[in-house]
Parts: structure tokens; C-alpha cells; sequence
């Protein structure tokens, strides 16, 4: 079985966690940040969990973090 490729962008957007979630940081947070409300982009700073539906997926372009 040959090693499989790692997708170079998913490496950079993409952390496992222990248990196996996906760490995922928000989206609307790299520009245009004079018309979003102080509350919001504060908000956008912290990171999430992504969704379990594209968990699958993420892991597959990850496959050896």
C-alpha cells in the first residue's frame, strides 16, 4: 500500500484532537473588518469543532496527523 498525499491546505486549516474532533478555526475573520461589529469578530477568534458531517472528509486529506 503507497503512503497517501497530504492535502497542503487542510494541513494548515485542520488540528485532531485526541479524542479524533477536528479543530477548525471561523471563517470572516482575514478582512473587511470595519463594517463587522466588535462583538462579532471577537467571537470569529476563538475556534470551533467542525461539523461531523464533514469530519469524514477532513480525515481523509489528513491522514497522518
Amino acid at each position: 500500500m503507497p503512503k497517501l498525499k497530504t492535502h497542503s491546505g487542510a494541513k494548515k486549516r485542520f488540528k485532531l484532537t485526541k479524542n479524533g474532533k477536528v479543530k477548525r478555526a471561523h471563517a470572516y475573520k482575514s478582512h473587511i473588518l470595519t463594517k463587522k461589529t466588535t462583538k462579532r469578530t471577537r467571537r470569529l477568534r476563538k475556534g470551533t469543532y467542525a461539523d461531523k458531517t464533514n469530519v469524514a472528509a477532513i480525515k481523509l486529506l489528513v491522514p497522518y496527523k
